[in-house]
């Protein structure tokens, strides 16, 4: 009797501390918080929270509405939850909407109508696919409908541009004017191969009275985003200035009186969002600084002669992801860090403090023991410092040896920042038992421009530097098991684990590469958007006299290594994914596996660029972990 008391209380101690520790499957209890607005009062924050049907393979829904000051909530109906709609004009006659408008016959039956089964699609030229859809001949259209007759005009007709843009473009492209007069929209008016091989959006005026439209950012041929008017008509937008660079530094520019101004030109860094502030003097944004991604303000000088002055208002381990609202000298964004998926505070300009208004996920988190996520800064090869992410398990023993994983960010000029992901997620990785070193190698924004530009051209050269220069500081470590090392990432990410297969020294025992770009070759006939090919990569592979393309698809494709893999690996990919299309990891597990390396293939058929249906995200990561298992 006492043997069997003794092994239940063991296999109970050993459940409880099972259930202590994040899991796949508790993962995916977390809920998603949504800001949606405040009440015209200022008074009232209204937010929807997203909790994941694993058994409907959907997302349930609810809404709530709170204090702005903080204190209890209550659900209410989505018609509740409405705040003031940017889409109505100024005079409450017309509402903005967009949908899609058929402009070309590409398929089979629309070309030929005795053929009305046909599922063909022709092209002349490129522009046939974006992201993880075909161009069927349909652009998303802005139109104004009078809401008393339910009347409705095209402002675009017959014209085969989108607005919003594909491929992620919603209705923050697309205002109206101060007086209601004029709309203002984003959209690039290119069609066809100018339309893949280019950055050009730009933002029109469409006069309600002319019917006339005017570009008014002609100048600039790079990205012209995020239109927003201040409360004294004066209009602010994010700009990129290189042609066909996506990862541009992104400036704030306002526009009045006919007179343009970059408020941000004397800055280093990069724009993520802003907001005009109430005092319409000064605009709030949020942008990537030393691995995190944090509050900023500039004030707009206008008429004098004053320079602008960029202040950052907010500082920690965490990222600000957004910003709601301004009420009484209080902020209301959305925070989030490698610990705790996002919920709503409110941040105090006068004292610069947080306070948490949502606390949705407290409580599931609460039951948990968490990592430790620590700053680390390595000195690189050619003598940079390098800031690292260590994130050590729960209970985390430095008498212990640990296995380590190195994770290579995506972008490749994404910001390796306080993010909190439901498939890339450090604190599932570190539960499971693993270490997990997260470089901010060269190409990363958040570190100043230049570090931000190194990248381009030089997928192979220093950043996969940077990676080794890493692993090799953190693994000095007496808990860092370097004979148990693996390196894992997605899209850039999955690029460098491809790359560093061939070229790792014996360092690891196991590589993950998810999207990863395997054959640049390949890669650039078979992407959509050609513009970051053409600009990452130095031109096309056949230009012989162009070295750094040359370089790029050569000397910096990952291909020409396979020889040298010796390394077991387990690929993932999206049958949808059409920015680092299917070949790409077919051809890597086809040469893993003729070279008789242990290999995995994780296929879906119906998933893009990211993993977004809830079971088979389980699936990814139950398949993740036990590959790990089973090779590290």
């Amino acid at each position: 009797m006492k043997k069997i008391t003794f092994l239940l209380a063991f296999l109970c101690a050993g459940f409880l501390f099972a259930q202590n520790t994040m899991t796949p499957e508790l993962l995916w209890q977390v809920k998603k918080v949504s800001p949606i607005g405040i009440s015209d009062n200022g008074e009232v924050l209204f937010y929807k929270v997203t909790t994941p049907n694993m058994e409907e393979n959907s997302f349930d829904s609810k809404y709530y509405a709170m204090p702005v000051a903080g204190g209890n909530f209550s659900e209410i109906t989505k018609d509740e939850a409405k705040v003031a709609d940017k889409n109505i004009s100024p005079n409450g006659q017309y509402l903005l909407m967009d949908k899609s408008v058929q402009i070309n016959d590409i398929t089979g039956k629309d070309i030929y109508s005795d053929l009305p089964k046909s599922d063909a699609y022709v092209y002349t030229s490129l522009d046939y696919r974006h992201w993880d859809t075909w161009n069927d001949g349909s652009y998303n259209h802005v139109f104004y409908k009078d809401v008393k007759t339910g009347a409705e005009t095209d402002i675009t007709p017959q014209q085969p541009y989108y607005t919003p843009q594909k491929p992620f473009g919603g209705d923050e492209d697309y205002i109206w004017g101060p007086k209601g007069e004029n709309i203002y929209y984003v959209s690039k008016k290119l069609a066809g191969t100018e339309y893949a091989t280019s950055t050009n959006t730009d933002i029109y005026k469409y006069n309600l009275t002319s019917k006339q439209t005017e570009n008014i950012t002609e100048e600039n041929k790079g990205y012209d985003t995020q239109p927003a008017f201040s409360k004294g008509g004066a209009l602010a937008y994010l700009q990129m200035k290189t042609p066909g660079y996506e990862a541009d530094k992104n400036d704030i520019i306002v526009l009045q009186d006919v007179v343009k101004q970059n408020l941000t030109s004397q800055w280093d860094g990069t724009v993520n969002g802003f907001m005009w502030a109430s005092n319409n003097k000064d605009i709030y944004f949020t942008a990537p600084v030393d691995g995190t991604i944090q509050l900023f303000k500039v004030d707009h000088p206008g008429k004098t002669r004053k320079i602008p002055v960029v202040e950052q208002l907010s500082k920690g381990q965490f990222d600000v992801t957004g910003i709601v609202s301004e009420k009484n000298g209080q902020l209301i964004v959305t925070r989030t860090d490698m610990n705790h998926a996002a919920e709503i505070f409110s941040f105090d300009l006068k004292s610069k403090t947080f306070k948490q208004l949502t606390q949705v996920n407290n409580e599931f988190y609460g039951k948990l023991n968490l990592p430790t996520v620590e700053k680390r800064m390595v000195t690189t090869k050619d003598g940079k410092q390098m800031l690292v992410w260590v994130i050590l398990p729960p209970n985390f023993d430095k008498n212990k040896k640990y296995p380590t994983l190195l994770y290579a960010q995506g972008g490749p000029q994404s910001a390796l920042s306080q993010f909190y992901s439901t498939r890339w997620n450090f604190q599932l990785m570190a539960s499971q038992g693993y270490i997990i070193v997260a470089p901010n190698r060269r190409g990363m924004p958040g570190h100043g421009v230049e570090w931000n530009e190194a990248i381009s051209g030089d997928w192979g050269g220093g950043a996969m530097q940077d990676y080794l220069d890493a692993i090799d500081e953190i693994s000095k470590e007496a808990y860092v098991d370097k004979n148990r090392l693996g390196a894992i990432g997605a899209s850039f990410g999955g690029y460098s684990v491809f790359w560093l297969a061939g070229n790792h020294d014996g360092r690891f025992k196991t590589f993950i590469a998810h999207d990863g770009v395997f054959d640049t070759r390949a890669m650039y006939g078979t992407t959509e958007e050609l513009f970051f090919v053409n600009y990452d990569m130095g031109g096309a592979y056949w230009e012989k006299d162009n070295a750094i393309a040359q370089k790029s698809f050569n000397e910096f494709n990952p291909v020409t290594y396979v020889d040298k893999w010796d390394t077991p690996i387990m690929i993932i990919q999206g049958g949808k994914d059409y920015r680092v299309p299917i070949e790409q990891g077919l051809g890597a597990f086809q040469a893993a596996q003729l070279k008789g390396i242990k290999s995995k293939l994780l296929y879906f058929p119906e998933e893009n660029h990211w993993v977004l249906q809830p079971q088979n995200a389980l699936v990814w990561q139950r398949e993740f972990f036990s590959w790990l298992k089973e090779t590290l």
